[in-house]
């Protein structure tokens, strides 16, 4: 059982009962926790007794009043304080079971826990919940869950995640509606497997759940070098990934013209493999599960073309109504232009990438001949894993070391470091680039605008 606490903030409740990194809370009004939700449900009280143990193994208990709303203000090492619920399916297509060997423990675990899926997004089967579960599922109103669908036909998803529970998706499913659980919903496709007459049936199933249904994202199945499994997985190419989006374009029309929203999403890889333009933003409506890559390139440009717009927006609002620019403004103005003109002429910039995303950043960059765009070619994983989240240190060090010329400054995806934390996959960190390739700086970019700013001239 683990409450350790990692942080107090400053001038929070928890600094002024004198808690401190290393203490856990063992229980609150004598309710032993399982995990941070017991937490906040407990800390709802206005009368609180916490059982503390101290880094030292001394035990404490604190008593006090506080408001309703007021949050205790402490950072907790992990969300769940009895451990994370470990997956015992055997789906076919498990990336757990396709990464290399001797990685760091944390990306060997094959969480299927309801508590990460309701507080952090991540999907689960519900084939390893327990009566127990559903009922604090419905008690605590746990809603919206991140549930992994796969296949609406029971035999089929049986087959893929290797599980006779799996045949039972549409009981589990009508549970969390009666529990009035609200749920986004999530296929990996795979080429002969589940798509096809399959998909149309599995789409069709979770439409007819909406409300309850709030999204569904359909990915490519994604296969590392590091895959023994001997059940055949087929990738989605140029062609068969085209013939999906034209099958899933029908149900995206249906579905806008009856509801307004979109509701079935197409990862970006999809778009990338048949060399199609992203639909527009609305389209994503408003981007449920952008964490999951639906939409992610499209925000990704829009934020870059909005920081652009941005003062080109500010200019013409004076000029529209037949006023003189402000000196001031125009001192601005110019003062980006010359930052800009330096930019060019000057700063050499390497911008890291998977292969696959590598055109929209040639399109977006296509007038700064001082911006090189650099695909990175996954020679950990394997060729066919073209995005950039899962990048690793050692291939960008590997191919930035094969590239001629200068270099200022060598901007890398954020998406491809552990969350919180400037690391890479393979464990290598991005100081460890910053000393090989020293004396460019290397800088971690999070959005489009925060590309657009760095392109501009602002490297803080």
């Amino acid at each position: 059982m683990d409450g350790t606490i990692s942080n107090v903030a400053a001038g929070s409740l928890a600094e002024e009962l004198e808690l401190a990194a290393g203490d856990k809370i063992l229980a609150v009004n004598g309710h032993k926790l399982t995990d941070i939700i017991d937490l906040s449900f407990q800390l709802a009280e206005e009368e609180i007794e916490l059982l503390i143990e101290h880094a030292d193994g001394e035990r404490e208990i604190i008593e006090f009043e506080k408001d309703i709303d007021e949050e205790l203000g402490a950072e907790f090492s992990t969300a769940v304080f009895d451990g994370v619920r470990r997956c015992k399916n055997h789906c076919v297509f498990c990336f757990v079971d396709m990464i290399a060997p001797n990685m760091r423990k944390t990306l060997s675990v094959k969480d299927d826990d309801y508590r990460l899926s309701f507080l952090f997004g991540n999907f689960i089967t519900l084939t390893n919940l327990t009566a127990k579960d559903f009922r604090r599922i419905k008690n605590f109103h746990l809603s919206p869950l991140f549930v992994s669908i796969h296949a609406m036909n029971p035999e089929l998803r049986a087959k893929i995640l290797r599980t006779p529970l799996g045949a039972k998706i549409c009981e589990q499913l009508n549970e969390l509606e009666r529990a009035g659980v609200e749920y986004h919903t999530q296929v990996v496709l795979c080429k002969d497997l589940n798509d096809g007459a399959e998909l149309d049936f599995t789409i069709a199933e979770i439409l007819k759940r909406r409300p309850h249904a709030l999204s569904l994202a359909i990915v490519p199945v994604g296969v590392t070098r590091h895959r023994r499994d001997k059940f055949e997985l087929k990738q989605f190419d140029r062609d068969s990934a085209a013939k999906v989006i034209a099958q899933i374009e029908i149900f995206q029309k249906k579905s806008r013209a009856e509801s307004g929203r979109t509701f079935v999403y197409l990862g970006d890889e999809f778009y990338f493999l048949a060399e199609k333009d992203f639909p527009p933003a609305e389209f994503y409506d408003d981007f449920p599960q952008i964490e999951n890559g639906i939409g992610m390139t499209r925000n990704f440009i829009d934020e870059f073309d909005a920081a652009e717009i941005l003062n080109v927006a500010n200019k013409s609002s004076y000029e529209s109504a037949d006023q003189a620019v402000p000196p001031l403004l125009k001192r601005v103005d110019e003062f980006h232009s010359l930052k800009a003109q330096s930019l060019k002429l000057k700063a050499k910039i390497d911008v890291i990438c998977g292969t696959s995303i590598a055109k929209v950043f040639e399109r977006l960059t296509a007038d700064m001949p001082n911006v090189r765009i650099v695909p990175v070619t996954n020679k950990f994983f394997g060729e066919r894993i073209n995005v950039s989240g899962l990048l690793t240190g050692g291939d960008i060090i590997d191919t930035l070391k094969t590239l001629g010329g200068t270099r200022d400054i060598i901007l890398i995806p954020s998406t491809a470091l552990k969350s919180g934390e400037e690391i890479f996959l393979d464990d290598v960190t991005v100081d460890e680039l910053r000393k090989i390739f020293a004396p460019a700086k290397v800088l971690p970019i999070h959005d489009g605008a925060e590309f657009k700013r760095v392109l501009e001239g602002n490297f803080t």
